[in-house]
């Protein structure tokens, strides 16, 4: 990561417990655990690795709920564009494991008109990786 990466406001960052691929079983898990299906699981640094580079273990989970993403894709076509949701579980140069997971709540409602309380369906997320992979939720710096 270079020194000028920055964090955007939608994006939450926690932080685990566990080494890379503990992490990221027991974030798929806890996912499809609350009903929600894996649309895809990118292997970044697979992809990087067969560019002839390199990349730090990296993998993009695509998921969710089609009872909860279709009132929003329904209501603005355009939507799709933020779904299905994004998390993405990787390891830092210098060891510790995050998870990084992209609430698309203000985007959606601010940029495609969608009613708040359609997004209020994303609002358990955060918690439900943060027990997956053991964050401390008392900790701020835990959260972003």
């Amino acid at each position: 990561m270079t020194p000028a990466a920055r964090t955007p406001s939608a994006v939450i960052t926690l932080h685990s417990s566990f080494d890379f691929e503990v992490t990221l079983t027991r974030v798929k898990q806890a996912l499809m655990k609350r009903g929600m299906t894996i649309f895809a699981d990118i292997d970044q640094a697979a992809a990087a690795s067969a560019a002839s580079t390199q990349l730090r273990p990296t993998r993009l989970l695509l998921f969710g709920n089609p009872k909860g993403g279709t009132p929003i894709m329904d209501g603005n076509p355009h939507a799709a564009l933020e779904l299905p949701l994004r998390a993405v579980v990787w390891q830092a140069v210098d060891g510790p494991v995050q998870v990084d997971y992209l609430d698309p709540s203000a985007t959606l409602v601010e940029h495609y008109g969608i009613d708040a309380a359609l997004t209020g369906v994303f609002a358990a997320v955060p918690s439900l990786l943060a027990q997956a992979i053991d964050a401390d939720r008392t900790d701020p710096a835990a959260w972003r």
